[in-house]
């Protein structure tokens, strides 16, 4: 059981338990788990292949930036906090928008802009997981046993992708071939929202 204390600015310690992480994991994945929502509704192939890849992707980066988050420490945390959503916000909006440009295009082969093009999963990643990066800074202030922590949010985030892709693949042709102007805007609103999440929250 993971278990350790939050120190409240009252500075009562307050137990936090693994529940109490497992809910966190969920809501660092939620990004990617939308996103995979989309994506998998644009999938016309090789749905296995490029699905599980995608996860792994999303449940890597996801992990990798709470540790390296952790890493950096609590000296770090507002250094990431200063930019992290602009670069999140940056690299959203401008895949949701080619995603949106590329949904009026008359070709009807599969395109590279979701996540069976490499370098746009691999940015997409690094997108949803740059909040984890202040989630691992955090977790060093509250000296979180980093190694199981972080495998935990992983795990979560590749369920939560594998997940995604199959509802997308489940429901996607109910919505025609605009699905992708679909997913291209869930990009751009996700970046939106971070975006204001960091400047006024």
């Amino acid at each position: 059981m993971f278990q350790w204390n939050w120190i409240r600015p009252d500075g009562e310690a307050v137990p936090v338990n693994d529940i109490t992480l497992l809910i966190i994991a969920i809501a660092v994945a939620i990004d990617a788990s939308a996103i995979s929502i989309a994506a998998g509704a644009t999938m016309k192939s090789h749905v296995l292949y490029y699905g599980v890849r995608a996860a792994l992707f999303f449940g890597f980066f996801q992990g990798g930036m709470v540790l390296a988050g952790y890493l950096a420490g609590e000296a770090g945390s507002g250094l990431i906090a200063s930019f992290d959503h602009w670069v999140a916000f940056i690299l959203l909006v401008l895949i949701g928008g080619k995603m949106c440009y590329e949904s009026f295009q008359e070709e009807a082969d599969e395109r590279k802009t979701g996540i069976t093009g490499l370098f746009t999963l691999t940015l997409l990643a690094i997108a949803t997981s740059i909040d984890a990066l202040a989630v691992g800074a955090t977790f060093a202030v509250l000296d979180v046993e980093i190694i199981p922590a972080a495998l935990l949010i992983g795990a979560v985030t590749f369920a939560g992708s594998i997940a995604g892709i199959w509802t997308g693949r489940r429901f996607g042709c109910c919505l025609g071939n605009r699905i992708e102007l679909i997913g291209g805007v869930i990009l751009i609103i996700i970046g939106i929202r971070i975006l204001v999440d960091g400047l006024f929250l």
